[in-house]
């Protein structure tokens, strides 16, 4: 049985990271070594590891599945609305896609970004 994927983001700096997933998405920091901090919150994790030269090649885009996406959206928007991602979708707020999600998404200085999606 598998039970979680969790992604692996680069980063020359980790504090861009921090301030991401910490800072905007609440996470917690579960592991903090000077190259690798492991961020979690309810069963969402990440591995936020210090490469350059990996962060150089790859700024993903990362997707959390939620079943709260409006008080999500809520508290992100009143506490770190610098983070919502600027044109996803164009004029803020979330969007019902075609595929029946409900999403929104942040973005950090890097490119690195996270969409919040609700499928109910």
């Amino acid at each position: 049985m598998f039970s979680s994927l969790i992604p692996k983001v680069f980063y020359a700096d980790l504090s861009v990271g921090l301030d991401l997933f910490v800072g905007g998405l609440g996470m917690t920091v579960l592991h903090d070594s000077p190259d690798f901090v492991v961020v979690g919150r309810d069963a969402a994790k990440a591995y936020l590891v210090l490469d350059a030269t990996s962060a150089e090649l790859d700024r993903p885009e990362l997707a959390i599945e939620t079943d709260s996406i409006d008080a999500d959206y809520a508290d992100i928007a009143a506490r770190r609305p610098d983070l919502l991602h600027p044109t996803y979708p164009a004029g803020g707020g979330i969007i019902r896609r075609e595929y029946g999600a409900r999403e929104f998404a942040v973005l950090d200085a890097t490119t690195v970004c996270v969409v919040l999606r609700d499928w109910s």
